[in-house]
C-alpha cells in the first residue's frame, strides 16, 4: 500500500503562452517539493509527454518518497503537455513543427518558469526527461540549447535516422550528460513511422554519442516500450541526477 506521506502533495497548473507554437499556449503541470519554500531555490526536472508522466510514471509520488525516504535534495518537476496527434512533429527532428517547438521550449517555457519559480538557473540544475520521442526531442533540446540544458534522461529514446544524423555532425560533447536505459523487447515496436529495433536505434546513439565524447549512463534491461517498465526506472535515473542532501 502507497504511504500516505507520498501522496499529499502539491501539483499546479499553468498555461504559458507561445508565440511560436500554432495553438498559441501550451498546458503545464508543476510539481513542488515537500517542505516548498520560495525563499528556497530548486532543481528542475523537465518532462515532455507531461500528463503521462505524471499519470502513468507516477512521477510526483515518485519525487516525494525520494524526497522523504532517501535524503535526495528537493526539486521541482515541470510537466509539459502535448496533444498526441501532433506529438511526432514536434518532438521528432524532422517533424515540421519540430523548431518552433524547440524555441518554444527554450525562450518561452523556461523563462516562463524562472520567473514564476525559484528554479536554479546554471545547467547542471535543468534536467530534460522524456520517454520515446520524448527522450529524443530532450536530446536535440540540449544539442540546439548547449547553454540552457546539459543533463538528460532518455527512456528508450526514439533515435531514428534523422536523429543518429544531427548527433554524428555534431562536435564536442564532453559538456553533454545522458542518462539512456531501453528494454530487451524492444526490438519489434511498431512506431506511428514502421516498425523499429529500439535497442539497435539506442546502440547505435549511444555509440555516436561515445564518439563525441558525451557521458553517459547506459543500461539495457527486460521492458517493452510501455510506462509499466519506465514507471520503474524513474527513481534510478532520478537517483542519477538529483543529489542528496
Amino acid at each position: 500500500m502507497t504511504d500516505a506521506r507520498y501522496l499529499k502533495r502539491t501539483i499546479l497548473k499553468e498555461t504559458v503562452d507561445s508565440r511560436y507554437l500554432v495553438e498559441g499556449q501550451r498546458n503545464l503541470r508543476i510539481f513542488l517539493p515537500p517542505g516548498y519554500n520560495e525563499v528556497l531555490s530548486y532543481p528542475v526536472v523537465y518532462c515532455q509527454d507531461g500528463e503521462d508522466f505524471f499519470n502513468f510514471g507516477r512521477v510526483a509520488t515518485t519525487a516525494t518518497q525520494l524526497i522523504l525516504d532517501e535524503g535526495l535534495e528537493p526539486f521541482i518537476i515541470v510537466g509539459v503537455d502535448v496533444d498526441k496527434k501532433v506529438r511526432t512533429e514536434e518532438y521528432a527532428p524532422d517533424g515540421n513543427r519540430h523548431a518552433a517547438y524547440l524555441r518554444f521550449f527554450a525562450e518561452e517555457l523556461v523563462p516562463f518558469i524562472e520567473e514564476k519559480y525559484p528554479v536554479r538557473r546554471e545547467p547542471q540544475h535543468r534536467l530534460l526527461a522524456g520517454d520515446s520521442l520524448g527522450g529524443t526531442v530532450s536530446l536535440h533540446l540540449a544539442l540546439e540549447y548547449p547553454q540552457l540544458f546539459t543533463r538528460v534522461m532518455s527512456m528508450s529514446g526514439a533515435f531514428y535516422a534523422s536523429s543518429q544524423n544531427i548527433v554524428g555532425h555534431a562536435l564536442d560533447l564532453s559538456w553533454l550528460n545522458i542518462y539512456m536505459i531501453v528494454g530487451l523487447q524492444e526490438d519489434a515496436f511498431e512506431t506511428d513511422r514502421g516498425v523499429y529495433d529500439f535497442i539497435a536505434l539506442n546502440r547505435n546513439t549511444r555509440a555516436l554519442l561515445e564518439h563525441k565524447g558525451a557521458n553517459i549512463f547506459y543500461e539495457e534491461k527486460d521492458g517493452k516500450h510501455q510506462w509499466g517498465f519506465w514507471q520503474k526506472e524513474i527513481p534510478q535515473a532520478l537517483r542519477y541526477f538529483i543529489e542528496v542532501e
